[in-house]
């Protein structure tokens, strides 16, 4: 049952790592300037890469209600965005961003993927393997 737990921490980790190289990649590469949403999802993303690899470290499996809290609430974030970006009357009623709007989407590979889409997929990621562990320590004890 351990095994199962390290790898699925593992597996978190790695999530975290890409979805935030991506994200720094994004912005530091291509010069994407982050919106105010992206900004508060990258918030966080960043602390579960580093909950996720002292949690990693250390065996300590109680990290995953942390990161089960922070993939929630980015996964909603990201929901919301994803939203104002593809759904017009969301669009209309999407509240100003600051200096870049929050309805652009610098990317839209094969018509519906943009960034906030990758990071909802990297939440969900997150979330489902959070609350398995959090399933596997409850059926261990």
């Amino acid at each position: 049952m351990e095994k199962r737990l390290e790898n699925s921490l593992l597996f978190l980790w790695t999530v975290s790592l890409l979805a935030t190289a991506g994200s720094l990649y994004f912005s530091e590469m291509k010069q994407f300037v982050p919106c105010e949403m992206c900004w508060y999802q990258r918030i966080l993303m960043y602390p579960i890469v580093v909950i996720g690899a002292v949690a990693f470290v250390r065996k300590d499996f109680r990290a995953a209600a942390y990161t089960a809290a922070l993939s929630v609430i980015g996964g909603v974030i990201s929901l919301y965005h994803y939203g104002i970006q593809k759904v017009p009357f969301l669009q209309d009623s999407a509240p100003a961003c600051g200096q870049v709007s929050c309805t652009g989407a610098y990317i839209n590979w094969l018509g519906f993927i943009t960034i906030p889409l990758l990071a909802l997929i990297a939440f969900i990621i997150i979330a489902v393997s959070s609350f398995l562990m959090l399933k596997w320590q409850k059926e261990s004890k």
